[in-house]
């Protein structure tokens, strides 16, 4: 048991984090599952295995948990909301809130746990982005901004950290219909569709609720980090669900999806 490494996963609370703690802890990790609030109820009691509050956009909030936590041998950055509507209607305000917790949160966690990393020079962040990275999509411009951010950020961090002994990781989520994207946009989403594109949000909405094949399961992104964790080659992204694999393989290979 004193081998057993330990993960700390952000936002898991439900869907992608919460499979993913669900994943590591039954592959024989010790886990650090957080979520803004605790909710017991939603993994197994044991020693392996603690749930702490963490909210990605407070820095004290941040700095209680990492010191809660303890050494720690992976950073799984997860947490995160979602927005969709017309770029246009799209409140600064509401901009800034979605990059808090999507881009500055994952930055601001990076850079909480680097340090006993570089002093193990030993480790590995991952950071789960979305497929909407690999080939544009439409009514999620401020969605898929916050995401590429981290994508470039995180390219660019695995060549420091590299120096260092440590890694770092992209994992790609494709469409997955079965998590809480849209229950995690809360009121945000409320007034974002105007007249003028209420028509297209219409199509784009049938589409995607017909969307029964290749698409990304909490599984599919459990297993996506696990290797990304575990990989030591120097492969940056994952692409984690069908729809996502064949959006990366069309992109390597020069064509549209």
């Amino acid at each position: 048991m004193t081998n057993t490494k330990t993960v700390l996963i952000t936002g898991c609370s439900s869907g992608y984090g919460l499979e993913t703690a669900r994943h590591f802890h039954a592959n024989g990790w010790n886990v650090v599952a957080t979520m803004r609030k605790v909710r017991e109820e939603v993994l197994p009691r044991s020693p392996r295995l603690r749930m702490l509050p963490l909210d990605v956009t407070n820095p004290d909030s941040i700095a209680r948990t990492i010191a809660e936590a303890g050494p720690i041998d992976a950073l799984v950055n997860n947490a995160g909301i979602g927005l969709m509507g017309a770029a246009e209607a799209t409140p600064m305000a509401t901009i800034r809130e979605v990059f808090e917790t999507n881009t500055f949160g994952m930055i601001a966690m990076a850079q909480a746990v680097i340090p006993q990393l570089r002093a193990r020079r030993a480790g590995v962040i991952v950071n789960v982005t979305s497929s909407a990275t690999l080939a544009p999509f439409p009514l999620v411009a401020v969605y898929t901004a916050s995401k590429t951010a981290i994508d470039g950020f995180t390219a660019s961090l695995a060549l420091e950290l590299a120096e260092l002994g440590v890694r770092a990781k992209v994992v790609i989520p494709g469409y997955g219909p079965g998590t809480s994207f849209q229950a995690n946009s809360g009121t945000r989403m409320n007034g974002l569709i105007t007249e003028p594109y209420a028509a297209f949000a219409q199509r784009i909405f049938d589409g995607y609720a017909q969307a029964t094949a290749a698409v990304t399961t909490a599984a599919d992104v459990a297993e996506g980090v696990w290797r990304a964790v575990h990989d030591t080659s120097d492969q940056l992204r994952f692409p984690a669900g069908p729809d996502a694999v064949a959006l990366s393989q069309a992109g390597a290979g020069g064509a549209r999806a």
